[in-house]
């Protein structure tokens, strides 16, 4: 997908270097694998292959939306199986300035409870681009000491990406989780850092990942390691 939480960083390098101005009346679909699914900077699979997918419908104004799917699993025994995302949002230009402002939600099934929703805004100049993801809506129940309201939590962003002459796409990302819906959604202590490189050419991406947390239990998540990205994916109209 090429908006949302797949491959976040690989995500970005194909943002960043398309113009929104290019955007036309469209509808694609998009189709990948993975080794592992990554969403700033923690498995969504315990390590495991993802099958992914998206439709998703553009117009020449600046307004897009759409839907991506994805296979999850946090736990041996866990009642999540799938996360399905709905957005939509308003992308374009200002001079050398890019923007994109839109809300984000995420499904899961629903025995899990954990549906929530982020607005986000992204400001890009040149090969750069910072967005901000958050909090709008959550479904749980707060447990004792923790604010799951509108803007309790935050994901910031900062990516840069840049094309080699070989026509391979090389991103870097950095990224800032604060809030206790992180923390209660991805079971990590407090709030933390990520980063990734990413390489992606003819829909073949590669990424490096990590965080800056310190050991996170006796589980199969090792979202304290660093951790090796391997996917294929494609793009084709409708």
């Amino acid at each position: 997908m090429k908006f949302n939480k797949t491959l976040v960083t690989l995500a970005v390098v194909g943002s960043c270097l398309t113009s929104t101005a290019a955007l036309a009346d469209s509808v694609s679909a998009n189709v990948s694998v993975t080794n592992n699914y990554i969403w700033r900077g923690l498995t969504q699979t315990m390590n495991e292959a993802a099958v992914q997918g998206g439709i998703d419908y553009a117009s020449d104004s600046g307004f897009y939306a759409g839907t991506w799917a994805s296979n999850v699993k946090y736990g041996a025994d866990d009642v999540y199986s799938y996360e399905h995302d709905i957005y939509f949002g308003y992308a374009g230009e200002a001079g050398d300035i890019s923007y994109d402002v839109g809300y984000l939600y995420y499904n899961y099934d629903t025995e899990a409870g954990y549906d929530f929703g982020e607005i986000y805004g992204t400001v890009g100049y040149g090969n750069f681009s910072a967005t901000l993801y958050v909090l709008a809506n959550a479904e749980p129940d707060e447990g004792p000491g923790e604010d799951f309201g509108f803007g309790s939590t935050t994901y910031l962003s900062l990516d840069y990406a840049y094309a080699l002459e070989s026509g391979t796409e090389v991103g870097v990302h950095l990224g800032s989780h604060q809030g206790d819906f992180s923390e209660s959604f991805n079971g990590v202590p407090g709030d933390y850092m990520d980063y990734a490189l990413t390489l992606s050419k003819d829909g073949f991406g590669f990424m490096i990942s990590g965080t800056d947390l310190d050991d996170a239990g006796p589980d199969a998540l090792d979202n304290d390691s660093v951790k090796f990205t391997v996917s294929y994916g494609v793009d084709f109209e409708l």
